[in-house]
């Protein structure tokens, strides 16, 4: 049996980026039962990919019921509905066999990991007080994309003068606006820019200088988008609703990393039930940012624990 439900669940704050704002987190929740044994998994539509949660409904509902991972692989494209299936998939196989996931894919035994926190995209005296409440994390994304972000940039630095950055322009810039910002970007300790120019209208990042690493986000979906990424970009962000699920996800970061891109593991906003499987391929990599759970005013149960050794991996009464 495969259920699907929709659900809401109320954020802390607005969270706001260059495309718009929200005030809750709509995610898809997949329930797969076979043989007394449920498994369960989560996606996050997104419009921006063309899907919404009805046609994603429908993509999982179409399904047959016996499907296997391996066959679902085929049977979906990557997106939400691939990611949602195939999480609840791994969680049944590995209650099957009563080990883990991260034992049955092989990987070693997940520990914490440091995770950004985003700050939302607002003035910039509303984004210093954001950075001042949150100046103690250790690393702080944020959201910009508009051509007057330089004041928001300095107030958060202004806010959070200890704390690391990274940057997610969200498609927003163009190059000519990258080109001016970026060494302002160093200048104030940046490390990182995501996705400064629209995926598909990207070419100029060959053209222009990198003086920091770029990171593909949507740009980049699986590894089929690996060949277009090429003298373009350094860092890929690897999140579960593009790659269609956690077999693509481990797949993808390691064709990545094989052919020397560094990795960041990303999320949409969602409960812990997604993020859960996306702490076991986060390991050890270059940016962690599955904070979608601590934008939140209410989670699952048990929900991941974040605290100062950063995200932990999921107890198994959550998932895997």
């Amino acid at each position: 049996m495969i259920e699907v439900r929709t659900q809401a669940f109320p954020l802390a704050r607005v969270f706001t980026i260059s495309r718009g704002s929200r005030t809750e987190a709509k995610v898809l929740s997949v329930t797969i039962t076979r043989n007394g044994i449920s498994g369960w998994g989560e996606c996050v539509p997104y419009a921006r990919y063309g899907e919404t949660m009805e046609s994603v409904t429908r993509q999982i509902e179409a399904l047959p019921i016996e499907i296997s991972r391996q066959e679902l692989q085929d049977a979906l494209p990557p997106g939400a509905a691939r990611n949602a299936v195939d999480c609840a998939l791994w969680d049944i196989e590995a209650k099957a066999a009563g080990k883990p996931v991260w034992e049955l894919a092989g990987l070693r035994a997940p520990g914490p990991e440091i995770t950004a926190y985003t700050l939302s995209l607002d003035t910039p005296e509303a984004m210093e007080a954001q950075a001042r409440d949150n100046a103690a994390r250790p690393l702080l994304k944020i959201k910009l994309g508009t051509p007057d972000d330089m004041p928001r940039l300095e107030a958060v630095r202004r806010g959070a003068p200890d704390a690391r950055i990274i940057i997610d322009a969200n498609e927003g810039w163009s190059a000519e606006v990258y080109a001016e910002l970026a060494p302002h970007l160093i200048g104030l300790g940046v490390e990182l820019v995501e996705q400064p120019l629209p995926a598909g209208d990207d070419d100029a990042l060959r053209e222009i200088e990198r003086p920091l690493p770029v990171c593909a986000d949507e740009a980049c979906h699986d590894r089929a988008s690996l060949p277009g990424l090429k003298g373009k970009y350094d860092v890929v962000n690897i999140k579960l609703d593009k790659t269609g699920g956690l077999t693509e996800a481990l797949a993808l970061r390691a064709a990545a990393e094989a052919e020397g891109y560094g990795i960041m593991v990303g999320c949409m906003v969602g409960t812990s039930l997604a993020m859960a499987p996306a702490t076991l391929f986060a390991q050890g990599v270059g940016w962690t940012d599955l904070d979608g759970p601590l934008l939140l005013a209410e989670d699952r149960e048990p929900p991941l624990v974040f605290d100062d050794l950063g995200v932990h991996p999921p107890l198994p009464a959550l998932w895997g």
